[in-house]
């Protein structure tokens, strides 16, 4: 079975048991300031997992394209990637166990086809100190399940990751617990970890063995489940959220979740039991045009096609929701995916049209599922060509300063700054001191390495503290911008015409901010009206309060959404209106949270300001605004 037929499959499958199929979130969350990226299939989920009733009722299923930026750099081995699938069905209070890991086990084995042979499970091993129990149940679940299949599964008790690579796995052992730190789940991490309030629970995950893989020791001594070397590759993982944290230690909810994720990329990749992802129906034939447009083999360009194919379909789907390359945020990681695109396509000797090429093999792998691949299509392959463009100039610009920068000896300070800078490649700007008849400093690759290890080490600190459940924007300072941020779109739609189409947002405790479509910088006379037209209505005390809709109900209704944004059949509609006034100022799709009446944002004497208007990127602008002391 094929990575799309596994998606659809999937998706039947569930329906097939009451769940309803949601649209995929866009990759760039909606206010959200917790993360630039839709990180994993649960994300978009958080506030329904908390309490909160879901449109579509208490069975979901979907399959939800995901980024994780912070790979970037991990990218050219067998199994990273930056941009991939996670397969998602949720209970929100309704099923929990006994229903989801022999549903769980009938798709992978039954529908997939994976020898259940190969399959190893884990569990939650308990804590004493809290109180909580050992997931006995998961575990006797999954070995009625393997007795049905004439697998004898005997348990072990793991403990710590590091304690697998003492004990290893012994004969027959098949369901393994582990701790906290593996078999867990809450936004922090371990259970020792988990936030106040916060809703948590045990997970059950699903590995596939390779046994054609050889354990490399470099991680530990003996391998098991939980171990690196890549014999084992985790496919699925089961969230049972039975728990919440109070000050006294972990109470049970009275609605317990499910959250599970399965990898559709892992799980393909185990159907074709060969753990090189970049093999499987869904990158293959991007490597196969790779081949062709370079005369060279997959085989001896292994990690130049491997980051190509991962980056551009990253790339491709970032186009898809709207996002632009640029220096700024989510285009900046955008814009360096593209890049180190075209920097291996140099490798591969792929200098001229590139992604024209390369872009529509992607959209074509796509576009049947996910009907907006299609509907975008020229504009991505636009938008992704015109920054090739561009950087083939900014390349140019790096030829230039060579002769500046380098001197008589090419050292590692001046690669680093060409590479950092300049986006110039490391074997071009040595191939052009070649060219030159220039020195290359014996420390040159030390020295470069060290700059780019610091340089990775700023972008790991700045990362951290990005998103673990996305709870961040919901106080009661983030709820007044967030309701700010309706009223304005409304007031620069007034002023500035219906062309106006909300592009992004960032919402924290500080500001608001927000883009949109509009082709030029705005006048300060533009600006003084919309802030005007924000603080009248915020005066008036507009009432906040939302209804669902049947989708195209909402649409035909007038009711404004966020450009890249796709629905399911039900959503939620904020309502902003006066009480003696027939129609809202504000009518907008979205999830919430937001204040009960406008007059909130000006306690304390608070008033609208609008603080900088700028350029986000071509034909979109940026509003940073606050709500200020009056005078």
């Amino acid at each position: 079975m094929d990575s799309q037929k596994i998606r659809q499959s999937y998706i039947d499958f569930f329906n097939s048991h009451g769940h309803k199929t949601i649209a995929r979130a866009p990759l760039v969350p909606y206010n959200d300031p917790t993360t630039l990226f839709t990180g994993s299939g649960m994300q978009p989920l958080i506030p329904y997992l908390l309490g909160e009733p879901h449109p579509d009722g208490e069975r979901l299923v979907n399959s939800q394209t995901c980024l994780r930026a912070q790979d970037i750099e991990e990218v050219g081995d067998n199994r990273h990637t930056t941009f991939f699938e996670m397969l998602g069905n949720w209970s929100l209070g309704d099923y929990f166990k006994k229903e989801q890991i022999p549903w769980l086990f009938e798709f992978l084995t039954d529908k997939v086809g994976l020898d259940p042979n190969k399959l190893y499970v884990t569990c939650y091993l308990g804590n004493p100190e809290f109180n909580i129990p050992k997931d006995n149940e998961s575990a006797e679940i999954w070995e009625k399940l393997f007795s049905s299949k004439n697998i004898e599964a005997k348990t072990a008790d793991i403990g710590s990751e590091e304690a697998g690579y003492s004990r290893g796995i012994n004969p027959n052992e098949r369901i393994f617990y582990y701790d906290g730190k593996k078999n867990w789940w809450s936004r922090s991490g371990a259970e020792t970890d988990t936030p106040i309030g916060d809703p948590c629970g045990p997970d059950t995950e699903v590995f596939y063995e390779f046994e054609n893989v050889i354990h490399d020791t470099k991680w530990g001594e003996k391998c098991h489940p939980n171990c690196d070397c890549g014999r084992f590759l985790e496919i699925a993982n089961s969230v049972f959220m039975a728990y919440k944290r109070t000050d006294s230690g972990f109470i049970p909810l009275q609605k317990p979740n499910v959250d599970f994720g399965g990898g559709l990329e892992r799980i393909a990749v185990a159907a074709i039991n060969d753990p090189d992802v970049f093999k499987i129906s869904l990158i293959k034939p991007i490597i196969e045009k790779l081949e062709t447009l370079s005369s060279k083999s997959y085989d001896s360009h292994t990690v130049s096609m491997r980051v190509i194919a991962d980056h551009l379909r990253a790339a491709t789907f970032l186009a898809v929701d709207g996002v632009t390359p640029s220096n700024k945020e989510q285009g900046y990681v955008m814009r360096r995916l593209v890049r180190r695109a075209i920097r291996f396509a140099f490798e591969l000797g792929i200098e001229q049209n590139f992604l024209e090429q390369i872009v529509p093999v992607i959209t074509n792998l796509y576009q049947e599922d996910f009907p907006e691949v299609a509907a975008s299509r020229d504009k991505v392959i636009d938008i992704l060509v015109k920054e090739e463009k561009i950087f083939r100039q900014t390349l140019r610009k790096g030829l230039n300063e060579f002769t500046r920068l380098v001197g008589d000896k090419l050292s590692g300070q001046a690669i680093f700054k060409l590479y950092d800078t300049y986006g110039f490649p490391v074997e071009l700007s040595k191939e052009e001191a070649f060219k030159r008849d220039l020195l290359v400093e014996d420390n040159a690759d030390q020295e470069f390495e060290k700059l780019m290890n610091e340089q990775k080490s700023r972008s790991q600190t700045a990362a951290k503290g990005v998103f673990k459940g996305g709870l961040g924007g919901h106080t009661e300072q983030h709820k007044k911008y967030h309701t700010a941020t309706h009223l304005m779109y409304q007031a620069l739609r007034n002023v500035l015409g219906d062309h106006v189409i909300q592009r992004g947002s960032n919402i924290t405790q500080e500001r608001l901010r927000f883009d949109f479509s509009h082709p030029e910088k705005m006048t300060p006379e533009e600006i003084k009206q919309v802030e005007d037209i924000v603080n009248e209505q915020i005066k008036k005390d507009l009432k906040v309060s939302y209804r669902e809709f049947p989708t195209q109900d909402a649409l035909d209704l007038g009711a404004l959404g966020q450009f890249g944004d796709r629905y399911g059949d039900r959503v939620k509609v904020y309502k902003m209106i006066a009480d003696n006034e027939e129609k809202p100022f504000s009518f907008e799709i979205c999830g919430g949270p937001h204040v009960e009446h406008t007059l909130e944002l000006a306690e304390g004497n608070k008033t609208f300001k609008i603080i900088k208007e700028e350029s986000s990127s071509a034909g979109i602008r940026r509003i940073k605004a606050c709500l200020l002391p009056a005078g």
